[in-house]
């Protein structure tokens, strides 16, 4: 099999020749392992299975507003500060109020510098290697960057018509960049964004099920009617609304967070023959500070406890971050090579 192969075999819930694998890995740890290469080079190499295109990185646009600080305007009218990392973080909402969403302009869609990069990639990879495309979940782009954290969940109890209406916004926006993407070759939609926090979900499971789940399900519908997988990305504890992303129709779940008390051996029993999982090696601790055995053998207990039958992407419990001590990202790969053939014989 190739890489696409392996992916979309383990996404149906079934076996592939071995687990595969792929990252968003960043340029630190890239440097530490092939210095100087690209993304793309990094991925041939490593003969990774799939590629990820991050939206906020390579479709979204900005406007320096303080170059000392690294504050930028981003293409949704808010301002982010640039850090180490390669995603930004928001620092203030672009709406305040009801008045400033009545003049407010979406970012077009249908620009074509948006796509340039995914071309690239469909040139390079297509049919060969899974290609994924970085979607932010609705619930997300009004939290962080239309609202702000404390107006989105004001806005949730005092005045839900508002939120509503941000919702039908931004799906108009993400629905035409979803099929603009689609008619150049995606494989996979990667939905960003946290539903949950380390102790439990950011909102009960009443305002999950009335504001995030229907316009999750949106663009799971969607990707669905121009065939193309989901993979829905949400850290934190979400024991008690996983079912709600499931029913929402997602291929795969990313990435079972482990600091949040997700198991993922207790995953693959409760809902593993629904939902492909994908994770869970620590990139707080073993991927960051442990001995590259120490990572072997937790790579292999995620393969051990959740590959059997298929359904695994074998992947860290968030990211490659630039903290990531590149041999033990190395190690990693090679444990699931090593330990990932099917038939798994680990037991």
């Amino acid at each position: 099999m190739n890489g696409l192969e392996r992916v979309m075999t383990a996404l149906r819930l079934q076996e592939p020749d071995r687990v595969p694998h792929f990252e968003r890995i960043a340029g630190k740890v890239r440097d530490g392992i092939l210095p100087g290469a690209s993304e793309e080079d990094f991925v041939e190499h490593m003969d990774l299975d799939g590629i990820r295109f991050i939206d906020r990185t390579h479709s979204w646009s900005y406007e320096m507003v303080d170059e000392a600080k690294k504050i930028k305007r981003d293409q949704w009218g808010g301002l982010v500060r640039y850090t180490s990392e390669d995603n930004p973080v928001p620092t203030e909402p672009a709406i305040n109020s009801e008045k400033d969403l009545e003049n407010y302009v979406l970012p077009d869609p249908d620009e074509e510098w948006r796509y340039e990069y995914l071309k690239q990639l469909a040139k390079r990879f297509k049919g060969e290697r899974a290609i994924v495309v970085g979607v932010t979940d609705i619930f997300a782009l009004g939290r962080e960057n239309l609202l702000g954290d404390v107006g989105y969940f004001r806005a949730m109890v005092k005045n839900p018509d508002f939120i509503y209406r941000i919702s039908e916004l931004l799906l108009d926006y993400q629905l035409k960049y979803m099929r603009n993407c689609s008619e150049l070759g995606v494989d996979i939609f990667w939905v960003n964004g946290d539903w949950a926090m380390t102790e439990r979900p950011m909102v009960s499971r009443e305002f999950t099920e009335k504001f995030l789940a229907p316009p999750f399900k949106k663009l799971v519908d969607y990707a669905h009617s121009r065939g193309v997988s989901v993979i829905k990305h949400t850290d934190g504890n979400i024991w008690p609304i996983y079912d709600t992303i499931i029913d929402a129709g997602t291929d795969g779940l990313h990435p079972i967070d482990p600091m949040a008390g997700m198991d993922i051996g207790e995953a693959k029993k409760k809902f593993g023959d629904k939902v492909c999982l994908c994770g869970n090696v620590s990139c707080a601790f073993s991927l960051v500070s442990g001995t590259e055995e120490e990572v072997r053998q937790e790579t292999r207990e995620v393969i051990r406890t959740a590959g059997k039958g298929g359904g695994l992407i074998c992947m860290s419990s968030n990211s490659v971050h630039s903290g990531v001590n590149p041999r033990n990202y190395l190690a990693m790969v090679k444990a699931i090579r090593e330990f990932g053939q099917y038939p798994l014989a680990l037991d």
